[in-house]
């Protein structure tokens, strides 16, 4: 077993999926069959896939620890890594290292009511959370799901939203920006924030987790407070500021916070402390 912590494991691609204008989702797997039965991670957590030549990139798992097996990502083309991962296909090789950070703490909200809250690429983050949580359905109370994004085509998991939406054990809430409607959409037109608080979530007895930009991000967490909820009952994650995944490279400080040692999830509380303006 080498020592070397930035040696990647080797998965490959099972599955592709086109989520949304260069935004995909790949089901990976790991070609050691021992680290594919044994590998586990906390939801919230995350890692770093590599484009061999062309270096890594950070993102959460996507997937649910209550899904074994494999794990997925979900990432949009934007730079040389993302867009040297774009090019694969099923049944190419790449690397992962991981998990990496910190997690959400699902095991301590058991009997409480769960809102969840994202915006666009935000969601993938989120997604691991709503299968854990939904994988263990009847540890919880209510479910409330706010997802949006500029236009229909950039929602993501569309297939997953109208699962969501069919379930009578979910409240599934979708909207888009003012003028990405199309004729058949059903939606809401208008901001996350704003669809969030007049869906007016009770904040007793109950969590928030949200992700999204981070003016999406800013406005929500005034929203919340709006509506009653305490900076200790709302979670968001930070993975856009994971680089190296360990801590070494110093480019995910914030202040004296070093958010891939300690982060990427965090509470309102914390984040405040962290971003005197958030």
């Amino acid at each position: 077993m080498s020592n070397n912590i930035y040696l990647p494991h080797l998965v490959t691609i099972e599955d592709i999926y086109e989520e949304a204008p260069d935004v995909r989702s790949f089901r990976l797997v790991f070609k050691d069959k021992a680290l594919r039965e044994s590998f586990d991670f906390k939801t919230g957590q995350f890692g770093l896939y590599s484009a061999f030549g062309l270096g890594e990139s950070t993102f959460c798992i996507a997937s649910a620890p209550t899904r074994k097996g494999y794990i997925q990502c979900t990432f949009r083309k934007s730079g040389r890594v993302t867009g040297g991962l774009s090019e694969l296909s099923i049944g190419d090789t790449m690397g992962f290292r991981g998990p990496y950070g910190n997690f959400f703490p699902v095991d301590e909200w058991k009997g409480k009511n769960l809102v969840f809250i994202a915006g666009g690429i935000g969601l993938p983050p989120v997604r691991s959370v709503i299968w854990n949580c939904l994988d263990r359905r009847e540890e919880f109370g209510d479910i409330t799901v706010v997802y949006g994004a500029r236009t229909v085509a950039d929602l993501v998991y569309k297939n997953e939203l109208q699962h969501w939406g069919d379930r009578n054990d979910v409240r599934l809430i979708q909207a888009v920006d003012p003028g990405g409607q199309t004729e058949e959409w059903q939606g809401k037109v208008g901001f996350v924030p704003t669809v969030l608080e007049e869906a007016a979530p009770k904040a007793e007895n109950t969590v928030a987790v949200t992700c999204g930009p981070p003016i999406m991000i800013k406005f929500v967490l005034k929203a919340l407070e709006k509506l009653g909820f305490s900076d200790e009952a709302v979670y968001t994650t930070l993975e856009n500021k994971m680089k190296c995944g360990v801590g070494k490279c110093g480019r995910c400080n914030v202040g004296d916070v070093y958010v891939c040692k300690e982060g990427p999830v965090y509470t309102a509380a914390e984040v405040k402390r962290m971003y005197n303006d958030f």
